[in-house]
């Protein structure tokens, strides 16, 4: 069976607990055959690749939501036929939208992207859902507002897809849509494997964002939502991490006889026989954050938080432990406040083996502002080390169970919260009976529900069951 995996702005150009995933994935399937189908910024990022890309990958193919050359693509002119006019305006105006109609419009017109978005039926359909909602605004202001949430889309919907008998997208969103428009071009089957909400997730990084003003954000909003609504409509299962988000997938519109609960899965095995403190961190307590720095894993309250914990408790010494390049501006400011605020006990280490430092930590930490069932929890319980973590995705699950009664494997903390996480990183430093209760109820709880031979289990009868769907021979995995 040949899958493209479709994923949006990380593997394999940047590390973390999706691109861990991903790979983990591919790598657990070697007689499967992989095509990877990546949405990524723009070309800046071509080809470069974090992650060496297991042998069962023969393929690679990028969409770039950010083309410079959109001006160049196509050769029609961007007259709309009034078939096209219409479905453009089901777009629009969000009205049952033809995406069928779509398809066909984009992927075999040859139509011009520079001569659409700048052509007068575009004008039209954009001026009529401005009389309808929005003519408070500018209209010039607006006009330039749709051509820009409009282009990443018709780029999607413009992409020559690979051919595959299985198209797992690993989000909704742009992956969605090119997931989408392949089973129906090609009469394929089709996926979704959500770690987070990707609905939810853009509706906060624009609600937060700067370079969207007003009624603007939502309008953007929607844009997601209709991508949203479309992936899910199209695919034949959609899985989520925890149950929870199942329940958001479903009130989003996921019709729920397709939602599957299929959680995340660590090697304990790995994770075992690690190094312990060396003779250096006599006497020191130390908090692990294995994470990428940058801004929705809010470093900067972390360590704002370790500042005043330090003041109360000297033993404290923080490792931030992942890479600095993803965001290298943001990276800057949280060194820089560390700096600013006189700490010599924070220690940012870069990429790292997990091995060579999860032993050293009496505790993790994670004050992420959105997650979804973090892999960095569920490391630190392999290796019997309790967490302090922000209340966001499964955090709450993680910590203190959904099905079992081991007790409590961490501290949870409020979002932003300086003075609770302080707080908690006290507590964790003065008590070292409850620092190894909590240790070992995490690891009793990952070894009951979130090993990576669970995970491998559950996805080797999904692709089986779709290798047959497909009427393809099923090779099993030695």
């Amino acid at each position: 069976m040949r899958v493209c995996m479709v994923v949006e702005g990380c593997y394999p150009y940047m590390a973390g607990g999706v691109s861990s995933w991903i790979h983990g994935m591919i790598r657990s399937f070697p007689k499967l055959e992989f095509v990877l189908l990546t949405i990524i910024s723009n070309r800046s990022l071509s080809g470069k690749f974090t992650y060496e890309l297991p042998e069962n990958v023969t393929e690679v193919h990028e969409l770039y939501l950010e083309d410079v050359d959109w001006n160049r693509k196509g050769f029609r002119g961007g007259r709309l036929k009034k078939e096209e006019c219409q479905a453009m305006r089901s777009l629009i105006l969000g009205r049952h939208v033809e995406w069928e109609r779509l398809y066909r419009l984009f992927q075999e017109t040859g139509i011009s992207l520079d001569k659409l978005l700048m052509g007068e039926d575009f004008m039209n359909i954009v001026r009529e859902y401005y009389d309808l909602k929005y003519s408070q605004l500018v209209f010039s202001d607006f006009l330039w507002t749709m051509r820009s949430v409009y282009l990443p889309l018709f780029f999607a919907l413009k992409m020559k897809l690979p051919k595959a008998d299985l198209y797992h997208c690993v989000a909704t969103g742009y992956a969605g849509v090119l997931g989408s428009m392949a089973k129906s071009l090609y009469g394929c089957r089709m996926m979704i494997s959500e770690h987070g909400i990707y609905t939810r997730e853009r509706e906060e990084e624009i609600l937060r964002a700067e370079w969207v003003k007003g009624v603007y954000k939502n309008i953007w909003i929607d844009q997601f939502r209709k991508m949203s609504r479309l992936a899910y409509d199209s695919a034949d299962l959609v899985t989520s991490l925890y149950e929870h988000a199942r329940e958001l997938q479903i009130e989003l519109g996921c019709p729920q006889q397709k939602t599957m609960v299929t959680p995340n899965g660590v090697s304990v095995d790995h994770l075992q026989d690690i190094p312990g403190k060396p003779e250096e961190d006599a006497g020191k307590i130390n908090i692990g954050a294995i994470l990428r720095v940058t801004p929705i894993k809010d470093v900067k309250t972390m360590i704002q938080a370790f500042s005043f914990a330090k003041e109360r408790e000297p033993r404290l010494k923080l490792w931030i432990m992942g890479p600095c390049d993803e965001d290298e501006g943001y990276a800057q400011e949280c060194m820089e406040q560390v700096e600013a605020l006189k700490l010599t006990d924070v220690e940012f280490t870069g990429r790292i083996n997990i091995r060579d430092y999860l032993g050293r930590m009496d505790l993790t930490i994670l004050t992420s502002i959105s997650e979804g069932q973090p892999l960095t929890i569920l490391e630190s319980y392999a290796a019997h080390k309790p967490v302090i973590a922000t209340d966001v995705g499964n955090c709450q699950g993680l910590i203190f169970g959904e099905q079992d009664d081991f007790g409590p494997a961490g501290i949870l903390t409020h979002i932003m919260n300086v003075e609770e996480i302080a707080q908690a990183m006290i507590d964790m430093a003065r008590n070292e009976p409850m620092r190894l209760q909590m240790g070992e109820s995490g690891y009793r709880r990952v070894m009951s529900g979130y090993r990576i031979e669970h995970m491998r289990a559950t996805y080797r009868k999904i692709y089986h069951d779709f290798s047959d769907s497909c009427g393809l021979p099923w090779e099993e995995e030695t």
